[in-house]
């Protein structure tokens, strides 16, 4: 008999223990090579487990131990056969991919349709399944579930939508008096800890502004057909924040530093992080550089971080280090918010929906396309004069998209790169 003592990784400079989040194998159970097998909280990501190697499993921490880095987690034994029927390890891993399901790609599974009565026990879903069901409203006691040891598969939901159900139920209130405690994951736990730390340890300010956006809007209107063709990516806002920040940053260097006890730590880089919603919360990969990419590079990265995040398949590696940030509440509907410092930074900007508001443009009343902006930053740091000036910087820049271009011949053509 040979066996493998599986140990938890290191998921990243300074991360010393972890918490198993959920095991996505059962004791006992053949795992292929490459098979995730359980998913692991940091203080900074969620991360997928995966098999060193193919055999049975035996378990040796239960879901919700707080397990050292280096620490035998599992046991594989290597010379275990693949029992008869065992599916492949592409059919394995498909169950835990992130789809993209369009309405015409969902169809009945020919097992046995979830019902329209709830009399079902709510069963744990697989990662693919939990993501549509997020997604969708839907709760594990509506879904049939078909998986081994009563787990909801992807397929099990989408027979579920196909077959249809009282959806009014779902999101509903239960009419019940009952309560339910859930334990805070460890990511969440640390983010915890570490916007309380802010408040107490900082000196946070928060300074408005406002943003005519119709520039941009026509200026996107005008061009997202040829851009998204050239560059193969849709051409969002994000960008033109991002590409109006750096600028920004670069006259107001200390809007991009930090603290480090009795000294200030000016960086001759912007490494921007863009806040993304994800299943296990929120997240903020970081865009390296982000001064020296055009908006289409900006773009494909901020897509490509976003979907990781998503996908719950990021690195520690890729939410660190940041020097500035931006989060975007608009698309969640918030009109203005106060967004909190991400330690060790020294400034966020928050930006909010835009709403169609009347302003006064040379003596006349005219309906624009509004944004309020906030930037929140440690006044220890920053004065009050330079948050203000990196502001309207931003401001000046985004209402008239050709001074990122200083000049340029063609400013709207080479900025978005055609």
């Amino acid at each position: 008999m040979s066996k493998l003592e599986m140990k938890v990784p290191s998921p990243g400079e300074s991360i010393s223990e972890v918490e198993i989040s959920q095991w996505l194998v059962s004791d006992g159970d053949y795992v292929e090579k490459d098979q995730a097998i359980a998913e692991v909280d940091s203080d900074k990501a969620t991360l997928e487990l995966p098999a060193e190697e193919a055999g049975t499993i035996t378990l040796k921490a239960e879901e919700g131990d707080v397990v050292a880095v280096g620490q035998v987690v599992c046991i594989i034994d290597t010379s275990a056969k693949a029992p008869a029927g065992t599916p492949k390890t592409e059919e394995k891993v498909a169950e835990v991919a992130v789809p993209v399901i369009k309405k015409e790609e969902i169809k009945p599974n020919p097992a046995p349709v979830a019902e329209k009565s709830t009399s079902y026990a709510a069963a744990t879903p697989s990662i693919a399944a939990a993501k549509i069901m997020n997604e969708n409203g839907i709760s594990a006691n509506k879904v049939n579930a078909t998986g081994k040891d009563g787990r909801i598969t992807k397929q099990d939901v989408l027979a579920a939508m196909a077959g249809g159900f009282d959806t009014s139920a779902v999101q509903g209130w239960g009419g019940t008096r009952e309560s339910s405690r859930e334990k805070m994951s460890m990511l969440r736990r640390k983010v915890a800890e570490r916007l309380v730390a802010v408040k107490s340890e900082t000196a946070m300010l928060t300074t408005f502004n406002e943003i005519d956006m119709k520039p941009i809007m026509d200026l996107r209107a005008k061009y997202k057909a040829a851009f998204a063709e050239h560059h193969e990516v849709n051409l969002g806002f994000m960008s033109f924040f991002t590409k109006a920040v750096t600028e920004a940053l670069y006259m107001f260097p200390a809007v991009n530093g930090q603290i480090d006890g009795k000294e200030m730590i000016f960086h001759d880089y912007a490494d921007i992080g863009i806040a993304v919603s994800s299943p296990k919360g929120l997240m903020v990969p970081v865009v390296r550089n982000a001064e020296q990419m055009s908006l289409a590079e900006i773009e494909k990265e901020i897509k490509r971080l976003a979907i990781l995040a998503r996908d719950g398949k990021i690195t520690p590696d890729q939410m660190t280090g940041g020097t500035f940030t931006i989060t975007n509440g608009g698309v969640f509907g918030s009109m203005l918010s106060t967004p909190i410092i991400n330690p060790p930074q020294s400034a966020i900007l928050g930006m909010h929906n835009i709403v169609e508001r009347p302003v006064a443009i040379n003596g006349e009343v005219h309906i624009r396309p509004i944004m309020y902006l906030a930037l929140s930053y440690d006044h220890r740091i920053i004065d009050g004069k330079e948050s203000v000036s990196f502001l309207v910087k931003v401001k000046e820049m985004l209402e008239n998209p050709e001074r990122m271009l200083f000049g340029a011949k063609d400013p709207h053509a080479v900025l978005l790169g055609l």
